[in-house]
């Protein structure tokens, strides 16, 4: 009798290498996020889309602060077209890094979510700005 674990068959080698491609094209994760920042000149603009109170709270060193309600084609301005955003919230358990995304890709931006937001940047040990 199979596990739960295998009752249902993996999926075909070829059928994961296409969904965890795609996903990584959507996502990318703290530890990267902070070795490119810690690099010196990231290839991204980092942006904290959470409320102005929580960014001044403490915040990733480097992250400019925009809630996604804020994004506008005039706030984006400053960015060349093809600038990547990666974006992150409070973490886990907070979906502005889903509006944010959803946002930038209405303006015809491109995104990447920084999965685990704060919580993730914690849990990783390191440090906030304030």
């Amino acid at each position: 009798m199979p596990s739960r674990v295998t009752e249902i068959p993996a999926a075909a080698p070829d059928a994961v290498m296409a969904h965890y491609a795609r996903r990584l094209a959507f996502e990318t994760d703290c530890s990267d996020v902070h070795a490119a920042m810690a690099g010196g000149a990231p290839d991204f603009v980092l942006l904290d889309v959470r409320g102005a109170t929580l960014f001044a709270a403490g915040h990733i060193p480097g992250a400019v602060n925009l809630p996604h309600g804020k994004m506008t084609e005039r706030r984006l301005a400053d960015w060349p077209a093809e600038t990547l955003f990666v974006v992150y919230c409070a973490g886990p358990h907070c979906n502005g890094t889903d509006r944010a995304a959803l946002r930038l890709a209405q303006l015809g931006r491109q995104v990447k979510v920084m999965i685990g937001g704060m919580t993730g940047w914690a849990d990783e040990g390191y440090n906030f700005t304030s």
